[in-house]
């Protein structure tokens, strides 16, 4: 079985063990300050590790539901997940989360697949071939400002930004699966967004090569690309766009960190 097949399929499976626990009261508790995590976290996150790691031995692993292991760094190879991208919303009853899988070989995202199990939505990209929906090629907006379209921007910075702008530009319904946002901009439906800083590898690893072959651009705020599988997993301001809308966005971003 080749790589893609792999994740594809295990992708799928792991969203089915999330249906089995959605909107069921599974148990909840709260990891570090203020992340919560369920037991259908847990139940994906072991059947991935199980199953992925079993079939390519040699590769590393990366989760948010798996004590980091430093072996994963000298790995040419690596998978990073999160079992549930969206816990927050998942514990509300959101359809709005996925399962989130990238294979990283050296440092940049080979494969990407984001599954949403209640919308049926599998998101799928290889490095170099492009990014699909359900099977059907993707592509950015056509956006060519931030009067176009709608942007999934944190409400804070968002405010900001729009009175920067005198409000020319629209904010998007808030989604709390980062990955499902980062998305949500690669196959048009938002022209582009922005996440505060603290997300993480599993977050955006998957969504990022999506994005990317999809025609868009993910970078911080310095519009550079993102490195994964690294030591210290956390990342800084990110953009997520068309083209297009990436320099005004950047210069709105900037402008509104200055202020706040």
């Amino acid at each position: 079985m080749d790589d893609l097949k792999l994740i594809v399929d295990a992708a799928k499976a792991a969203g089915e063990i999330g249906l089995k626990y959605f909107k069921k009261n599974p148990s909840t508790w709260i990891k570090g300050e203020s992340s919560p995590v369920t037991e259908a976290d847990i139940a994906i996150d072991t059947y991935l590790r199980d199953t992925l790691i079993s079939a390519r031995p040699t590769y590393g692993w990366l989760s948010e539901e798996t004590e980091d292991n430093a072996d994963r760094l000298a790995a040419k190879k690596a998978f990073i997940v999160d079992p549930i991208d969206g816990t927050r919303g998942f514990i509300e009853g959101s359809e709005n989360w996925v399962v989130s899988i990238a294979l990283v070989e050296k440092g940049c995202p080979v494969i990407g697949v984001l599954y949403g199990p209640v919308l049926d939505k599998l998101y799928i990209a290889v490095d170099g071939e492009g990014a699909t929906l359900n099977g059907k090629r993707i592509s950015t907006s056509s956006a060519e400002s931030l009067a176009d379209g709608e942007f999934v921007i944190p409400e804070r910075i968002g405010k900001t930004i729009q009175e920067q702008l005198k409000k020319e530009m629209k904010r998007a319904p808030y989604i709390h699966s980062l990955a499902y946002r980062i998305a949500l901009v690669a196959d048009g439906t938002y022209s582009a967004g922005i996440a505060r800083p603290g997300a993480c590898d599993w977050d955006i690893a998957a969504a990022d090569l999506i994005l990317t072959e999809a025609g868009g651009q993910f970078t911080d705020i310095n519009g550079h690309r993102q490195v994964y599988n690294k030591a210290k997993t956390r990342h800084e301001w990110l953009l997520s766009s068309g083209k297009l809308v990436q320099e005004p966005l950047k210069t709105a971003l900037r402008a509104a960190i200055d202020i706040e």
